[in-house]
């Protein structure tokens, strides 16, 4: 599978709800990001069931800002519209091939549970405060 360039425009469309998102967010002049960019590629076609993306951080800086990017790289691993894992710095072949087997296996149906849960759980905390 290829590598998609993503920006601000096409970053919320690539984070499907029934998919996995990695994106590498990096620049041109970044040493570690241009070490790790052939074991993210090696990755991409070794794995064809995940979407990999880049960020050119130079080029999007109003999407690196909006998603808290303070060093490169930063990894992001999005499955069915939840982030699942962010991290900057380069990993290896064998931590990146380890960092997606796990988030193959993550059991989505109660990650999506747990959000409703506490989704609701903070909507009700309002409540009314008064003591009558």
């Amino acid at each position: 599978m290829s590598i998609v360039e993503l920006t601000k425009d096409s970053f919320q469309d690539a984070i499907s709800p029934d998919g996995t998102l990695i994106v590498d967010f990096w620049a041109p002049w970044c040493g570690p990001c241009k070490g790790f960019a052939p074991v993210f590629e090696q990755a991409a076609t070794e794995h064809t069931d995940v979407t990999f993306a880049k960020v050119n951080t130079d080029l999007e800086q109003e999407l690196a800002g909006a998603l808290g990017i303070r060093s490169i790289p930063t990894l992001m691993v999005f499955r069915e519209q939840v982030l699942l894992f962010s991290q900057p710095g380069a990993l290896s072949a064998g931590q990146l091939n380890e960092l997606l087997t796990k988030v193959k296996e993550v059991d989505m149906a109660q990650v999506h549970k747990d959000i409703a849960d506490a989704r609701a759980k903070s909507d009700g905390a309002g409540g009314d405060s008064t003591v009558g």
